[in-house]
């Protein structure tokens, strides 16, 4: 699989944007959907000196204000995603979906091989446990449903909207469901309650919440990052379980931070390095 050094690389000496002094305005598709790729794009756009189009699936009804282009959907998979490349004439390719969207970042992954195109892969850390955390490790969200055990329970379900359906299987428990936007009607878990709210989220309020809905466990997935990481740590502070999905793959490798990333980018595009304050 190329890496990132491997594709600037090419780039550096067969593709650059920069060539016999015409100056071109490269073209960056920033895979997005999460804060790093907002900060991402918001960097970028700030040079003037490249032209910035920023993906959203469209899960999202009301997505943050973005900076650059911006175009909402899926493109079809591998190849739809390869002939958007090709059409729209994009230069360098940015992974920064959810630690969670791995079907996308597979399709990220075989349309620059088949185009040539630049990838970079934008990830954050996940998590990691500390002193006082009470997790209890689950493959998947299915597992995850099944590890909260026979015993009826009141569970505080922050996995977002999508993935709702393994807990129907376990409908003895107490669900409280918090997501950015409304729950399908078809997607709704009977009995549950719905709050409905976006990171990030202080401790304090966290803790505050778990308290006056008396949640004994959590389930969360390790997306990583501080918007939402506030729930951990009252959970910690309050002594409460908290299931924990793992990411579906190892983090890559050659995965960069958003100042990783820019200085990649500015980099290949022969554009001078941000300064420091």
């Amino acid at each position: 699989m190329p890496t990132i050094a491997s594709h600037l690389a090419v780039a550096a000496t067969a593709s650059s944007p920069l060539l016999d002094g015409m100056t071109i305005i490269p073209h960056i598709l920033i895979l997005g959907g999460t804060g790093e790729a907002r900060q991402l794009a918001q960097r970028l756009a700030a040079t003037n000196r490249l032209r910035i189009t920023l993906s959203l699936a469209g899960r999202t009804e009301q997505p943050l204000p973005q900076a650059g282009e911006v175009r909402r959907g899926g493109f079809g998979g591998t190849e739809g995603l390869a002939d958007w490349l090709a059409a729209n004439a994009v230069d360098m390719m940015v992974d920064a979906t959810h630690p969670f969207a791995r079907h996308i970042s597979g399709n990220a992954e075989a349309a620059a091989r088949a185009t040539g195109v630049p990838l970079v892969r934008l990830e954050r850390p996940p998590w990691l446990p500390v002193e006082g955390d009470r997790w209890i490790d689950a493959a998947d969200v299915a597992q995850a449903a099944a590890l909260l055990g026979t015993e009826p329970k009141t569970v505080f379900l922050a996995i977002g909207r999508q993935e709702l359906a393994p807990f129907r299987t376990f409908a003895r428990h107490r669900y409280i469901v918090r997501s950015v936007d409304p729950v399908a009607a078809e997607h709704r878990l009977p009995g549950a309650r719905y709050i409905l709210d976006r990171g990030p989220f202080a401790e304090g309020d966290e803790r505050a919440l778990l308290t006056a809905h008396n949640v004994e466990i959590l389930v969360a997935k390790n997306s990583g990052g501080a918007a939402t990481y506030a729930k951990i740590a009252a959970a910690r502070a309050l002594a409460l379980p908290v299931v924990m999905v793992r990411r579906p793959h190892e983090k890559p490798a050659d995965a960069a931070t958003v100042d990783e990333a820019v200085a990649k980018i500015l980099h290949w595009a022969g554009l001078p390095q941000e300064r420091g304050e």
